[in-house]
Parts: C-alpha cells; sequence; structure tokens
C-alpha cells in the first residue's frame, strides 16, 4: 500500500489522539513517524503506532503532560518532558537548544522523563535546517549483550548527527550502536523475513537468522560498539539522573507505567568557528568528493552518509510511501489496539 505522506500522518493522528493523546502532540508523534517511513526507515514508522496506542490508552504515556524548561548555565539546559511522547518533547527540547546556539555558539539540552522519541534524525535535522550541526543520543531497552558478555546490560543506545551543506543538502547519519536496531529485527517480523546471522543471538546464545527466536543483539564492531553504547548511557541517563544500563525500564514490560527515559541534544553553530559560509562550503566539497570516489566491487558509487536515504525521501513523495498492508488495515480500523505488547519481554513483536 502506498500513501503520500500527508494521508500517512492524518491516519496517524487520528489513531493516536482516539488512543487519548492531545490533537497537536498526536500530529507531533505523526511527523516523526511520516519523517522515518518517508526515509525508508519503517522501523521508525507507522509500525510502531499500534504499541504507542496501546501504552497511551493504558496509561504509560502522560497524555497532558507538563512540560518544563530550565537553563541551567549560559549554554545548557534540561527539559523535563513530565513522562509525555518523547517525540514532542525531543523536538521542543530542540527548538531550545537552537535558540541557545544561535545566541552561544553551542547548546547541550537534557530532555529527561520520556517515552520513547523515534528516529533522532528528525531531530538532528532540526538543527540543520537552520544552518547549525546537530547531535542527538538517547537511552534504550537494556537488549544487548557487552562485548564478552552472555546478558544484555545496555540499549540498542543511537547516535544521529547532522551538518548543513548548500542548496538545503545535509549529511545526516542515525545509527545504533548494535550491528542492527532492534526496529529493522521488528520490520523483518512484520514481513516474515529471515535476519542477517550477524545481528543476533538467540536464548543459548547463538548467532540466529530467526527474528523470532532474538534473545539480544550484539554490539557493531565489538569492544568499540561496546564503548559507545556506554557514553551514550552515560550522556543520556546518568548525567540526567535517570535510570541507567540495565535499570532502564523495558519498552514491554508494564505499558501502565511511565518510562523515564533520557536523551541529549548538542548543537554547535558554525559561525562561532569556521564561519557557516566556509563550513558549508567544505561540506559540500565532502559530498561531492565522497560522490566522486571510485566505487569497490558490488557498488555503483559511493553516497555520502544520508544521500540514499534523502533520494528514497524524494522518491516516496512522487510515489507515496510504502506501507505494509495489514499496518494500514490496522491504521484505518476502529481498534486502537489489540493488547498486543503489554507485559512482553523486551523481544516481544
Amino acid at each position: 500500500m502506498r500513501l503520500s505522506s500527508e494521508q500517512l500522518n492524518e491516519l496517524i493522528t487520528t489513531k493516536l489522539h482516539k488512543a487519548g493523546l492531545t490533537e497537536d502532540h498526536a500530529r507531533g508523534v505523526a511527523d516523526v513517524l511520516v519523517h522515518a517511513d518517508a526515509r525508508g526507515v519503517h522501523s521508525h514508522g507507522a509500525m510502531r503506532v499500534e504499541y504507542y496506542a496501546e501504552r497511551i490508552a493504558k496509561g504509560g504515556l502522560n497524555a497532558n503532560p507538563n512540560f518544563t524548561f530550565e537553563k541551567t548555565g549560559p549554554a545548557t539546559a534540561v527539559f523535563d518532558g513530565d513522562n509525555g511522547v518523547g517525540h514532542v518533547a525531543a523536538k521542543l527540547a530542540m527548538d531550545e537548544a537552537i535558540q541557545m546556539a544561535k545566541e552561544n555558539g553551542v547548546a547541550v539540552v537534557g530532555v529527561k522523563r520520556i517515552g520513547h522519541s523515534g528516529a533522532l534524525s528528525y531531530f538532528v535535522q532540526q538543527a540543520a535546517n537552520e544552518n547549525l550541526v546537530g547531535i542527538s543520543v538517547c537511552q534504550s531497552d537494556p537488549m544487548v549483550v557487552p562485548f564478552g558478555g552472555s546478558e544484555p546490560y545496555y540499549g540498542t543506545n543511537p547516535i544521529a548527527f547532522a551538518a548543513p551543506g548548500k542548496d538545503g543538502k545535509h549529511i545526516t547519519f542515525d545509527m545504533a550502536t548494535t550491528v542492527q536496531a532492534w526496529g529493522k529485527i521488528l520490520h523483518a517480523r512484520s514481513k516474515n523475513e529471515t535476519i542477517p546471522d550477524t545481528w543476533a543471538v538467540d536464548s543459548e546464545g547463538h548467532p540466529t537468522t530467526d527474528p523470532f527466536k532474538v534473545n539480544a543483539l550484539v554490539p557493531i564492531a565489538g569492544p568499540k560498539g561496546y564503548g559507545l553504547m556506554m557514553m551514550v548511557d552515560v550522556l543520556s541517563g546518568i548525567l540526567l539522573g535517570l535510570p541507567f544500563g540495565n535499570k532502564v525500564s523495558s519498552m514491554y514490560h508494564d505499558l501502565t507505567e511511565y518510562r523515564n527515559l533520557g536523551q541529549l541534544h548538542i548543537v554547535i553553530n558554525p559561525e562561532f568557528f569556521a564561519g557557516l559560509t566556509t563550513f558549508q562550503e567544505s561540506i559540500a566539497t565532502t559530498m561531492q568528493d565522497l560522490n566522486n570516489i571510485k566505487p569497490a566491487p558490488g557498488f555503483d558509487h559511493v553516497s555520502y552518509p544520508g544521500q540514499r536515504s534523502a533520494e528514497r525521501e524524494k522518491q516516496y513523495e512522487e510515489n507515496g510511501i510504502e506501507i505494509v498492508d495489514h499496518i494500514y488495515e490496522y491504521l484505518i480500523s476502529d481498534v486502537v489496539h489489540n493488547n498486543a505488547y503489554d507485559n512482553k519481554s523486551p523481544f516481544a513483536k
């Protein structure tokens, strides 16, 4: 099924509003989910709606949060999301960080006590759209074995970055610190597809290609990914006085409870360093240099980070966003949720 971004946004907004969110917050979540689907990151798009709807309906997300923003220094602040939807809190916190960076050259804004916030690329692109460099990191469920370990401790703990080039083009990346994000495994389940045996392990600790047998994910590049996920946990959890490591709440354990997750935005103003014009020209040169590199066997060309997602977004704008049929059927139905997620393991569907 293919839908325009406007059609998909409206369906998601309607479903989340019916689950209990205000229309403004429902649309704020929809904006982030449609952004992900439009860039081909379906693991963080419409397939998440039913989970959010169930958590909202059961009270595990604050449908009417009292957001507060406190500056703690010239370039530092904390945004308290009062356990509302993370997408909206993270967006508003990035708006504040952007203004601070424009004034002071840099901003570091912690976002605490929030629910899941979706694709981090959305938030760093907010900064890039304002000719600023954006970095964002956040916590997630403990579902990754530390290097050399056999039990999960950290989450997939993603890192996102965006920098503005010229003519509205950005270098962007958004990555989990695992070989693959959990959402990608969810997407494989939704399509009944196998996964590479390098993504995850089963209950015995053996690599598995069956997405339904996944019991833990593995860090990207072994000890290097392990170190990165530790760094993200410190910056988005410990730094904000929140639960950390294997004390971070599970996505599915109890959908009636708030999650108290953390996220950190860092925004840098190039004008305070090399100067915006010089910076953008250098980013544009980097993009061109990467595109001009001779491709390796099996590749047609070299893309700069974020280029393929941007090209996919353009294609979807022209042809519609592809949505799995059963997800579309759920979105157009009168069902709020099917009680499919509550009190499941971190590796529930």
